[in-house]
C-alpha cells in the first residue's frame, strides 16, 4: 500500500511549505481543481524541484467526449505527472479512446477511472444513477479495466469487490481516508488505515490529517511505519 497526500490548502505558498516538510519521504502528492487552476503547470514544476522522490497524481477527473478527452489526457502526458484519472461515467468508448491516444507515450502516466465520489451517501447515489454504489461502482471498474485502465478511484469499501471483479493487479485508490479515525467532515464512505488494509487498497489518500496536523512529517511518518 502507499500513501498520497492531498495539496488542499488555500493557497500555492502553503502547498508549497507542506510539500517541503514531506521531501524525505515517497509519497504521491495530489494536485486537484483548486490547485491546478490556481497554480497550473509550473506547480507541478514546483513540487518536481522539492524532491525527486515525489510522484504527482492530477486529480482532475476528466468527464468530456471521447476525442476531448483524449485531448486532455495528451497534454497531461506532455506535463510529466505519473497519474491522472478520468470519469468512469464517461463510458467505455471514451475510457478506451484516451487508452489508444496514450499508446505512443513511452512512458506514459497512469490512468485511473473515477467510480463514485466519496462524498455520495448511499442514497444520493441512487438517487442519481438509479443503482446501489457497491453494485454500480463494480460495474464501472469492469468498464474500465476492458478499456484499459490502470486501476480506479473507489472508496475502501468497493476496493476488494472491484478486484474480485476485475484482477487483483488491478490499481484501486481511496479517497478520504482517516487513517486514525478521524473527523469524516465532507466525506461519507470514509474508512481508517486499518480498514484500507483488509480491503486491498493499493494507494490510499489523506488529506486534512496530514495538513491541519501540527507535526504533518510526523503524521507521515506514522502513516508509512503503519503501512
Amino acid at each position: 500500500m502507499e500513501l498520497c497526500v492531498a495539496l488542499d490548502l488555500p493557497s500555492r505558498k502553503e502547498n508549497l511549505r507542506l510539500a517541503e516538510k514531506l521531501a524525505d519521504y515517497d509519497i504521491w502528492l495530489k494536485v486537484g481543481f483548486r490547485t491546478f487552476i490556481r497554480d497550473g503547470r509550473a506547480f507541478l514544476d514546483e513540487l518536481k524541484a522539492i524532491s525527486p522522490r515525489f510522484r504527482l497524481f492530477l486529480d482532475l477527473k476528466l468527464y468530456d467526449i471521447p476525442n476531448t478527452m483524449a485531448d486532455a489526457a495528451e497534454e497531461i502526458a506532455q506535463m510529466g505527472v505519473d497519474m491522472f484519472n478520468l470519469h468512469a461515467s464517461a463510458g467505455k468508448k471514451g475510457m478506451r479512446t484516451v487508452m489508444e491516444r496514450l499508446e505512443s507515450y513511452e512512458k506514459r502516466p497512469l490512468v485511473l477511472a473515477v467510480t463514485a465520489l466519496t462524498s455520495f451517501s448511499y442514497h444520493d447515489f441512487k438517487e442519481i444513477y438509479g443503482a446501489d454504489i457497491d453494485e454500480k461502482a463494480a460495474w464501472f471498474a469492469l468498464q474500465a479495466y476492458q478499456a484499459g485502465c490502470d486501476g480506479v478511484v473507489c472508496s475502501v469499501y468497493e476496493s476488494r469487490a472491484i478486484k474480485h471483479e476485475t484482477d487483483r493487479n488491478f490499481l484501486t485508490l481511496t479517497p478520504g481516508v482517516r487513517p486514525f479515525g478521524e473527523s469524516s467532515d465532507d466525506q461519507q464512505r470514509v474508512a481508517d488505515l486499518a480498514a484500507a488494509k483488509r480491503e486491498g487498497v493499493d494507494i490510499i489518500v489523506v488529506g486534512r490529517p496530514v495538513y491541519r496536523a501540527d507535526d504533518p512529517a510526523g503524521v507521515v511518518k506514522r502513516i508509512l511505519e503503519s503501512l
